[in-house]
């Protein structure tokens, strides 16, 4: 019997299982930046300016007018991982959190009962193109913690435990490897339970590489993106790049890499297996839990904004930084 349930094409948004909502995939060679941290105004003519989601130059916009990124949007009743492997993004919320992150960093953000935030790509380098690589998961919440604060916390760079063995580098951003275990996420994330195995790994494999993924228990969701390289090899198949593979959880499965360096993603959980309702960046387990979250949001957009723009970046010289809702500070170098 094959370990691998099913192949897929990626698209735009990376199709994911329960835990899991979606996966969405940045990747832009963003030009040099200005004063305002964004591109030449000139490069922006001829753009869909507030829309702008189609590759041209080879990079985009997306809701941004001045830098590209997602101005200021709620979201309620899920939770957002953020990987930022190049380049940085700037946060800043409806608590008067904000932080800079990015060359490896990750944010896992509960958002729970409600927060609105933005998250700016900031062209940091005045001299010289601003490559830029994003991975966002959206990890479901179970109904007992839709409704719990909103909290953020940092892994950065330097504290994510990373394998390296046989040409292939596996970073541990939820889970473990062969006992190789992961920071804690957030509290009330359902990756805080290790009854729920929920893994969350990038992988670079060198070309000829191999790399063995092992079992889970039965029931559990698991998925490996290959977005960068050739192609892999695996239970007789070939496959090419920009495919994903669902796979069964109780059979573990070798990848062996082609003649091209390869990065995949790989994702895994046990199901929350609760209803889901979505509307936009609202999740709940009805259309009346939908409903009241907009409510909500309407009333008083969970919390106001404290910030002077809707995509708001701090200043060209701060470093990586957190600031929580607490007052707690964190600073990187």
């Amino acid at each position: 019997m094959t370990a691998i349930k099913k192949v897929k094409q990626l698209g735009f948004h990376w199709e994911t299982q329960d835990p899991f909502l979606f996966c969405a995939y940045h990747k832009d060679q963003f030009p040099k930046g200005n004063e305002h941290l964004g591109p030449d105004p000139t490069l922006l003519q001829g753009r869909n300016i507030g829309q702008d989601f189609t590759i041209k130059d080879g990079w985009r916009m997306y809701h941004g007018q001045r830098v590209p990124g997602f101005p200021a949007h709620p979201h309620s009743g899920f939770e957002t991982v953020t990987l930022v492997e190049k380049g940085f993004a700037d946060h800043s919320d409806s608590l008067g959190a904000a932080g800079r992150f990015g060359n490896g960093d990750v944010q896992w953000m509960t958002a729970g009962k409600g927060v609105m935030h933005c998250e700016m790509f900031p062209l940091l380098n005045q001299e010289k193109e601003n490559p830029f690589l994003l991975f966002q998961l959206w990890l479901n919440l179970p109904k007992k913690s839709k409704g719990v604060d909103p909290y953020f916390r940092m892994l950065w760079n330097e504290e994510i435990p990373i394998v390296n063995e046989n040409g292939v580098r596996l970073k541990i951003v939820a889970g473990n490897y062969k006992g190789t275990q992961a920071a804690a996420p957030t509290p009330n994330s359902w990756a805080a339970d290790p009854a729920n195995e929920v893994a969350i790994w990038t992988i670079k494999m060198e070309p000829g590489a191999q790399l063995e993924i092992p079992t889970a228990s039965e029931g559990t969701n698991r998925t490996l993106f290959f977005y960068n390289g050739h192609e892999i090899e695996t239970e007789g198949f070939t496959i090419p790049k920009e495919h994903s593979l669902d796979l069964f959880p109780t059979k573990s499965i070798t990848i062996k890499n082609g003649e091209a360096p390869a990065e995949l993603l790989f994702l895994q959980g046990k199901p929350i297996g609760e209803p889901v309702v979505q509307q936009g960046p609202f999740v709940a387990n009805s259309h009346q839990g939908i409903q009241e979250a907009i409510s909500q949001y309407q009333k008083d957009q969970f919390g106001g904004w404290p910030w002077e723009s809707y995509e708001n970046v701090h200043a060209a010289n701060k470093g990586r930084f957190a600031i929580h809702a607490d007052g707690r500070e964190e600073v990187k170098s």
